[in-house]
């Protein structure tokens, strides 16, 4: 009789998938045709049974997919229970719209989401602080981490939001992802990229989703780099639903609809005076929102 286990496909290329079965090792396995037939195709993250190969070392075939409690588009996943999205500080400079880009995107999939603020070993006087920064998100309703990668602390910190969980990890290129992903698991080493000193930007070094052990219940998701992200699935209105902190201020508007740019009475601007929102997000907003207005309706 063959063995059977149970574990996670933690990669998928060309038609191979790597499972990690825990106390056992990684099995390169097929896909039976069934799921072809059926037209399932396992994804990164799925829970899984596999069906080892005898006498062909550590290879095997997923025989069955087992219940997927969520499942994304992009990047096409399984099983995820949160994101967090690395930001640098400096190196390069933190750019805050690309950002709430990223939590608009994630919070469209359903994802709570952790702010992790990297590199904060470079901050200077030239840009915002980390203090700062945290302040905005955590205003916004984001559980925000400031930290150096470099350093064992912080390592611990990421650690202790990561455990028990299966979690997405993006951000933009030379931010710094990878070495900390190296530091979360040293058994898997990342490529890490070069930040090119005339530019100051990292080149995009994961070229596939790839899920990481790091413990026997928790697992990273590192996704392939963006350097930016194209307009949301939605209409302009919609987009305020995505910045909590506008939430208790809207009773204030005058107009039902408001946009909160141009109408004279508006609890967002008011609270945009007062200190409720700040001044990075709602130009962030605004952006974004006289984006959507101008696509094209097909």
């Amino acid at each position: 009789m063959q063995d059977i286990f149970k574990g996670k496909i933690t990669k998928g290329i060309a038609g191979f998938y790597y499972v990690y079965v825990p106390g056992q090792g990684m099995f390169e396995c097929k896909a039976k045709g069934i799921f072809r037939k059926d037209n399932v195709k396992p994804l990164v993250g799925d829970d899984v049974s596999i069906q080892i190969i005898s006498g062909e070392g550590m290879t095997g075939n997923i025989c069955e997919i087992l219940p997927r409690k969520s499942s994304l588009i992009r990047p096409a996943v399984a099983n995820i229970d949160q994101a967090m999205i690395i930001f640098a500080i400096r190196k390069p400079d933190i750019n805050l719209n690309l950002l709430d880009r990223f939590l608009i995107q994630m919070e469209q999939q359903d994802l709570n989401t952790i702010i992790c603020f990297n590199k904060a070993d470079l901050e200077n006087q030239d840009g915002p602080s980390s203090r700062r920064l945290a302040e905005i998100y955590a205003k916004a309703g984001y559980q925000t981490l400031v930290i150096s990668a470099t350093q064992d602390d912080s390592v611990e910190k990421v650690l202790a939001c990561l455990k028990g969980k299966t979690t997405t990890v993006a951000g933009p290129s030379g931010v710094g992802k990878s070495t900390l992903i190296n530091r979360l698991q040293p058994d898997t080493q990342m490529e890490t990229g070069c930040i090119s000193q005339k530019i100051e930007r990292g080149k995009h070094t994961t070229r596939h989703s790839q899920l990481i052990p790091i413990s026997e219940d928790t697992y990273i998701l590192d996704t392939p780099g963006f350097s930016s992200l194209s307009i949301f699935d939605m209409e302009k209105e919609a987009l305020e639903a995505y910045y909590e902190e506008f939430q208790p201020l809207t009773g204030g508007c005058k107009f039902t609809g408001c946009s909160h740019i141009h109408e004279p009475v508006c609890g967002v601007k008011e609270g945009l005076k007062n200190g409720k929102v700040s001044a990075e997000r709602y130009e962030n907003y605004k952006l974004i929102y006289q984006e959507l207005a101008q696509k094209k309706k097909y």
